[in-house]
């Protein structure tokens, strides 16, 4: 599955969806066609760019496996702001939590391009899962099984409309 709303290639997220009007349906906060978790659709596109936008500050969280080990003193690199090939800037700052040698927690604010990946391959290491788990106070939900889906409720959607 892809998380875009119409690829040539591969199935869609949106096309797992049994909604009215799917044509209306955006993705807010794309994952890579390798990467599992948490994705939120929506009709709304205000909701979507408070969501996705920078400015918003709408943290993202994500569990990561990496191929080498992962050391203690990459924590304050990404708290600094790792830059990125390509990029002009650095990455704002990131939180990141070890949770064994090849296992970290990652909270990021933004989306660029393939960021996760890019940030590790930016230290000499290489995502082998990226697996989305909150975004804002939005957390995946443990009983859906993968492809499953569920409306969000009232205070998970204002949750988005109070990050301005």
């Amino acid at each position: 599955m892809v998380s875009v709303t119409r690829d040539g290639k591969h199935p869609t997220a949106l096309d797992l969806l049994d909604e009215p009007r799917p044509e209306q349906l955006q993705i807010a906060g794309r994952l890579d066609i390798d990467a599992t978790g948490l994705l939120l659709i929506t009709d709304d596109g205000q909701w979507n760019h408070r969501v996705t936008s920078p400015r918003s500050q709408c943290l993202k969280t994500y569990r990561v496996m990496v191929a080498e080990p992962l050391d203690a003193c990459i924590i304050g690199k990404f708290a600094s702001g790792l830059w990125l090939a390509g990029e002009k800037r650095r990455c704002l700052p990131a939180t990141l939590e070890l949770i064994d040698n090849t296992e970290a927690l990652l909270t990021i604010s933004e989306g660029k391009y393939h960021q996760v990946k890019r940030m590790f391959a930016s230290l000499g290491n290489s995502v082998i899962r990226l697996h989305r788990l909150r975004v804002g106070s939005i957390e995946l939900d443990s009983t859906l099984e993968p492809g499953e889906y569920r409306a969000l409720t009232k205070t998970e959607i204002a949750s988005v409309n109070t990050l301005d």
